[in-house]
């Protein structure tokens, strides 16, 4: 198992930022007002020569029982409860708070071993906290600053103490590699704010590990669970709900979106929760189009469908509008489901297991040639301007999603409704519902006709 790390502290003395800094990447949204960070958020780090897992939390605050605030602090102490060490963090240029000696004591009655680090110590203003720092019981506390990259040299010796032999170096065993080689299925939920994608992302995993509640847009990072379903690994991404670009104000709800769109980018199989009642909104759409305009595979699924008080007509609907807005990606799948219930869960993870079948599928060169003369034959190119067009030679180029090359005469002659019409042709002949399909057209000559 990876050497677990959790960082800790009151809000806005840059856990996020640290968080940032140690994985090399932008993953966790960071913003002067604090509280912008409120579920656990992990990846993986390398560290000169260690390897390990760390854990971004929310800030530690005192707040009512039941508020949005107590919850996130109820992640923050799952987070401390799995890790091998604990980072308390402490903003060196403000000094030690009454907020800071509160949760330092709670946290020396903690399981694993916590290690005080003080955050912003570009200036040589940080001295008096660091000495300040010692009344926490903490013991000495290694200046670090995240925006800076200065002292991680310390931090890597102070997690290395506290890490088993043999676990610094980072080393893979045989059954490590085993696992690398089977890479994770990258699984995005998205859709408008509170349709119930956190709800459904702690039922299949079966447990309550992101934030949900009755309050709108909850979930403000995209947030990374690595699972497995049936033996199959899975790496389910929780996104923020995305509303229209008008009604988006603010700069940490543009962060958020712009969150939610990276990790469509990166995604391989792209589930759209709708609710049952509302069915198929305008901005549902505008999401299922950037799905599927940046090549991913795309389902459905109906939430709250036991609530439904007129299932054919809710379904109904969902299907004409598919057919009247997405006409260029038919049969995209349609699960109805209850994540609060966990209804239907099994159906929708065969569905997404079959999509990424078809989003991966890989077509003979041989099977492609037949299917294009045929199609050629029931339904001739067009010859603008008289000239007739000639479509030689097909190949798949690459798979997810399918991507096809077609040699012909005049690639830019070609018009996009017979265009459109080969891709219906392709998606019915050899079943690729619901998945992109790119057609390339170039300039050649066919490779089995020999030269003169």
């Amino acid at each position: 198992m990876p050497f677990k790390v959790a960082i800790v502290g009151r809000p806005n003395v840059g856990k996020s930022t640290l968080f940032n800094r140690l994985t090399g990447r932008r993953h966790a949204l960071v913003d002067e007002r604090p509280g912008v960070t409120r579920d656990r958020r992990s990846g993986e780090v390398t560290l000169l020569d260690l390897t390990f897992i760390v854990t971004d939390t929310a800030g530690l605050e005192d707040a009512p029982a039941g508020s949005l605030e107590a919850r996130m602090q109820e992640q923050t102490e799952k987070a401390v409860a799995e890790a091998d060490m604990v980072l308390f963090l402490i903003d060196a240029r403000a000094g030690v708070t009454a907020l800071d000696r509160h949760f330092a004591q709670l946290l020396r009655r903690a399981r694993p071993p916590v290690v005080l680090a003080a955050n912003k110590c570009e200036g040589p203003a940080a001295e008096a906290a660091l000495g300040e720092a010692y009344a926490l019981g903490l013991g000495q506390a290694i200046p670090l600053s995240a925006e800076h990259a200065l002292g991680l040299s310390d931090l890597r010796d102070a997690i290395a103490a506290h890490m088993g032999e043999g676990e610094e170096s980072g080393d893979e065993t045989p059954e490590d590699v085993d696992e690398a080689v089977d890479a994770p299925l990258r699984l995005a939920i998205v859709g408008r704010p509170n349709v119930g994608k956190s709800t459904l992302v702690n039922r299949l995993l079966g447990e309550e590990r992101v934030l949900t509640g009755p309050e709108a847009g909850i979930t403000r990072d995209a947030i990374e669970v690595e699972w497995s379903y049936e033996g199959r690994p899975i790496r389910l991404i929780d996104t923020a709900g995305l509303r229209r670009r008008a009604r988006a104000t603010g700069k940490l709800e543009r962060l958020s979106a712009q969150d939610t769109r990276h990790a469509i980018d990166f995604a391989e199989v792209v589930v759209l929760v709708i609710e049952a009642e509302t069915g198929l909104e305008k901005q549902d759409l505008t999401i299922a189009r950037q799905v599927i305009e940046e090549g991913r595979a795309l389902l459905i699924a109906v939430n709250k469908w036991d609530a439904c008080k007129d299932r054919p007509a809710a379904q109904a609907a969902i299907g004409d509008r598919l057919m009247r807005s997405l006409p260029q990606t038919g049969g995209i799948p349609v699960v109805p489901i209850s994540a609060l219930r966990g209804q239907h869960l099994d159906r929708l993870m065969a569905a997404i297991f079959e999509m990424h079948k078809v989003w991966d599928r890989r077509i003979s060169t041989s099977a492609l040639n037949r299917w294009l003369a045929s199609a050629l034959h029931a339904h001739p190119p067009p010859a603008p301007a008289g000239r007739r067009l000639k479509l030689r030679y097909a190949t798949q180029a690459k798979t997810r999603p399918p991507t096809f090359v077609i040699f012909c005469s005049r690639p830019k002659a070609v018009p996009a409704s017979y265009l459109r019409y080969l891709e219906n042709s392709l998606r019915t002949d050899f079943d690729l519902p619901g998945t992109p399909i790119r057609i390339l057209l170039r300039k050649g000559e066919n490779p089995y006709v020999s030269e003169r």
